[in-house]
């Protein structure tokens, strides 16, 4: 069921708060020097998750385990960097400054690569924090997240507060510096469509469960985007035998999301879906059945997941 080493795992975790649950019963495996998209609604529960990966939170049930250890492990302190959405720094100080307290608390820093990355945003490194502009403020807040040299780096909307300019020059800067370094990431975001070029594994949460989860070329590879005429209500019927994960009707025009249960032949087209538009289909409906693939599967999700064939 493995394939290779486990950045992140999560067995049955759960978070309660006084309003309810944020997450129930998580379960799910993130293989070591993936980049992982972790998508959902808001309330789905991805900071609450992001946050007890970091050991920020304490979970209520279940546990997690970052390359085997426990979050709030000496060893899982120093591989693991988390950046928040409202990348807390110390508005008083200098980037300069900055910097050199990271490189005072990090034993492993690299501040040649934080320079690089501060100096490429051409941010001037005696400009205290509370003056920069949002995109100047996240570079450098991504510039200590790296300069640390996580094995694994955690993101929650990292990139929400940019123009689409500034997105795109961090995202490159993001995508080099942990390809070059083999770097776990989880980012959690909202920009489906910026997912397509930069995630190659992902994971939806929807009512503090996980609904899909595994390598995107796979979860791709078992869904298929069916369009043909409307004939009367609802689907055709020889489709329904298939697990639908969703349907919509437009004029006399059905569009359906299937996983299928063998050929999907009939009048009607058959496609490969986007990212975007797999992520689209779960997000609507949270009801679908869970599709957990043999890669991001824990030991305790055998008895209780459907599983795609390895």
């Amino acid at each position: 069921m493995y394939a290779g080493e486990s950045a992140l795992e999560a067995h049955g975790l759960g978070m309660r708060y006084r309003r309810g649950w944020a997450l129930k019963d998580c379960s799910f495996r993130l293989p070591a020097g993936r980049i992982c998209g972790l998508v959902g609604p808001n309330g789905a529960g991805k900071t609450t998750l992001l946050s007890i990966m970091a050991h920020v939170l304490e979970p209520t049930h279940g546990s997690i385990s970052l390359f085997g250890e426990a979050p709030g492990s000496a060893d899982s302190g120093q591989r693991t960097a988390f950046l928040a959405q409202e990348k807390p720094l110390f508005r008083r100080f200098t980037v300069a400054e900055t910097l050199r307290l990271g490189q005072e608390l990090n034993p492993g820093w690299d501040q040649h690569a934080a320079e690089n990355i501060v100096r490429a945003g051409n941010v001037p490194f005696d400009a205290k924090i509370g003056t920069l502009s949002g995109g100047q403020h996240t570079r450098v807040a991504l510039a200590v997240a790296l300069g640390k040299r996580p094995d694994v780096l955690l993101l929650d909307e990292p990139m929400s507060d940019l123009d689409p300019l500034a997105r795109q020059e961090l995202m490159g800067t993001l995508l080099a510096e942990t390809a070059e370094h083999g770097t776990t990431v989880l980012m959690s975001t909202h920009a489906l469509a910026e997912l397509e070029n930069v995630c190659d594994y992902l994971v939806v949460l929807s009512g503090g469960g996980v609904r899909l989860a595994g390598d995107v070329d796979e979860l791709l590879s078992v869904h298929t985007m069916v369009t043909g005429a409307k004939d009367g209500e609802g689907l055709p019927a020889s489709l329904t035998h298939h697990s639908l994960v969703e349907s919509r009707i437009s004029g006399r025009q059905f569009t359906a999301l299937i996983r299928p249960d063998g050929p999907a032949t009939g009048p009607w087209e058959t496609d490969s879906p986007s990212t975007e538009e797999l992520l689209l289909a779960y997000l609507r409906s949270p009801d679908a059945p869970p599709l957990i693939t043999p890669t991001a599967q824990v030991q305790d999700q055998a008895y209780n997941t459907r599983t795609v064939a390895a």
